[in-house]
């Protein structure tokens, strides 16, 4: 390694040894002094909105260039720092799963067994560009006995800095040890590689941004990784919808917020409806200021869209445009879906249950909406407070994270002098 690698293994070691000291301290801490962190901390997030708004005004300032979606994700409002504080507060207004007992039975011989959550340990957070993860993510961790360590985009190191320090009165207040959240001491590339091999100092990577960190972080990673893969999501607009239902949906989950991993990428309609509804549809997002990408089907209902190519129904927009396609039936939209899906979030808009239920049964993503848009594929809206991703894969956790998947558990066996015979 490098000097610089050096030094990034040398101050991730620290960091993660004092982690997972503080972690210890966490398992153990009561409840109540959790919460008081928490709503302590949210206290201070509102006190410190000046300071945090003009971090941010400089971290924007300071990264030139920016797509118009990478710019929201990255820019922070007087109410977006309230929705913050609100999150950690609804968080500390929620049940602490440490030491909820799962399940419990006796055997014939009477041996009571439990099985009990306990915490994870010390988690390795690596985002883009959104400075409020930095306190939803510590909220959760917090909450469920984690200690965690942040590590954000170089874009948002001001921003992250002063939403970090009231997280630390938060901790002080309440007196938890300091080292149970950190951000990375360095913006340098070289910490994110120190995390992913700090194997035996972090138990959990957790990746959040695009494409390429995730790919990175699957490639390089010698920790377990809860992986957050692509939000291409995709609203089918079955025979059976209400129109304007549908067009209210669509034009909330595709225009609401275009750069988060809920938004509508794909536009799936029926080909029984598409004539009478994809013109008023594109008229809406149009107006909007949304761009297509369509199909043969969709173009010949509405000739001036822009033509898509296959590569396009891959593609994780994150921006103004929506892909389009007209699809025979629920089976088609499925298999449109398994084709180039991301097992993220789909939804279906109908009046016809049957159909509604084969098309969530028939899913292998994520999330599956009836009647409703992508968009609510959040934590704060699931009810947990916040999230600390959306996992995409089969193991551990699916959806969005919440304080109960960022817990394990153990088991408990309590006796009354039995022992196993020979």
């Amino acid at each position: 390694m490098n000097a610089v690698a050096d030094e990034s293994a040398r101050l991730l070691e620290t960091a993660a040894r004092a982690a997972k000291a503080a972690a210890g301290d966490l398992a153990r801490a009561p409840r109540p002094a959790k919460d008081r962190a928490l709503t302590e901390a949210a206290a201070a997030l509102r006190r410190a909105t000046p300071a945090i708004l003009a971090a941010n005004e400089a971290d924007v300032a300071g990264a030139p260039g920016l797509t118009p979606a990478f710019k929201d994700r990255l820019t922070l409002t007087p109410g977006r720092i309230e929705a913050m504080a609100k999150g950690l507060e609804e968080v500390a207004a929620l049940p602490d799963p440490v030491g909820h007992v799962l399940a419990e039975w006796t055997r014939p011989n009477g041996l009571v067994i439990r099985r009990v959550a306990q915490p994870l340990g010390v988690i390795g957070m690596i985002f883009e560009s959104r400075p409020n993860v930095t306190a939803d993510a510590a909220a959760l961790c917090l909450k469920s006995g984690n200690a965690v360590i942040l590590r954000g985009g170089s874009e948002s190191t001001r921003s992250a800095a002063a939403i970090h320090a009231c997280l630390a009165e938060g901790l002080e207040a309440a007196g938890l040890p300091a080292a149970a959240v950190q951000v990375a001491p360095t913006a340098d590339r070289a910490f994110v590689g120190a995390m992913l091999r700090a194997s035996g100092l972090i138990d959990l990577i957790v990746p959040r941004g695009g494409k390429g960190l995730v790919t990175r972080v699957l490639e390089e990673a010698r920790v377990p990784v809860l992986a957050h893969a692509e939000g291409l999501c995709h609203t089918y607009v079955h025979a059976a919808a209400d129109p304007a239902m549908a067009r209210s949906i669509l034009a909330n989950a595709k225009m609401r917020r275009t750069g988060i991993c809920g938004a509508t990428e794909t536009l799936l309609i029926d080909a029984a409806i598409a004539p009478s509804l994809l013109p008023a549809l594109v008229e809406d997002l149009r107006a909007l200021g949304c761009d297509f990408r369509a199909d043969d089907r969709a173009q010949a209902i509405c000739p001036d869209l822009a033509p898509a190519s296959e590569p396009d129904f891959g593609t994780e927009w994150l921006d103004a445009v929506l892909s389009v396609a007209v699809v025979d039936g629920v089976e088609a939209a499925l298999a449109h879906i398994r084709r180039f899906g991301s097992e993220h979030t789909e939804a279906i808009v109908t009046e016809d249950p049957a159909v509604a239920h084969a098309f969530l049964d028939g899913l292998s993503s994520a999330v599956g909406m009836w009647n409703a848009s992508t968009q609510f594929c959040d934590g704060g809206e699931f009810g947990f407070g916040a999230e600390i991703g959306i996992a995409t894969g089969r193991l551990h956790a699916r959806g969005p994270v919440g304080l109960e998947q960022l817990c394990t558990y153990r088991y408990q066996v309590i006796g009354t002098g039995q022992v196993r015979p020979g």
